[in-house]
């Protein structure tokens, strides 16, 4: 019985060991989304730039778009912003925001210091679209086909790693096919 009491603790150090280790080779930028493959969930919001301008997700039909999600209280947000003035100097692609969780007048006078890649930013400030579209958090970046099926989804801060590893060939590849 003593022996049996001497192996347990040691065979419960051993699980925790290969649960624990399991996780280390997972990408931490990774996070599924049930939205892959799936149309971009209906919505009727504002944009930020014109209070009286409705959006819905048809806006988000007819050509590939990448929707950017941020906020001004994301400090991975602005490090992200230089990148995505340069894609949209690029015109690779139309960039469409999606100012989540935020105040709209801090949103404007970010846009207005830092600058406006979008071609239009969707206002989103109590994060119903966010919650319905599976959104963890701000920078989050999603691929949108021309009939406006998501096709990917980038976690974190797009980078010009980011952008010349990922999203452009796949952009690229979607407006082949389109």
């Amino acid at each position: 019985m003593k022996r049996l009491l001497l192996i347990v603790p040691l065979v419960l150090v051993v699980l925790l060991l290969v649960v624990l280790g399991s996780g280390l080779g997972n990408d931490p930028t990774h996070l599924e989304s049930a939205r892959i493959g799936k149309a971009f969930p209906a919505f009727k919001l504002t944009a930020l730039e014109d209070g009286n301008r409705e959006i819905t997700e048809s806006d988000l039909k007819g050509d590939v778009f990448l929707v950017n999600v941020w906020a001004t209280w994301c400090p991975s947000c602005k490090a992200e912003h230089p990148y995505l003035l340069d894609i949209a100097r690029e015109q690779a692609v139309t960039l469409i925001g999606m100012n989540y969780k935020d105040d709209s007048t801090a949103a404007m006078g970010w846009l207005k210091r830092l600058g406006n890649p979008y071609r239009f930013t969707i206002s989103d400030p109590q994060g119903t679209l966010g919650f319905d579209l599976g959104v963890y958090g701000a920078p989050e970046t999603y691929v949108v086909d021309a009939n406006g099926v998501v096709r990917y989804r980038h976690v974190g801060a797009v980078d010009t790693r980011v952008w010349n590893e990922t999203l452009k060939p796949l952009i690229i590849e979607l407006k082949r096919r389109s």
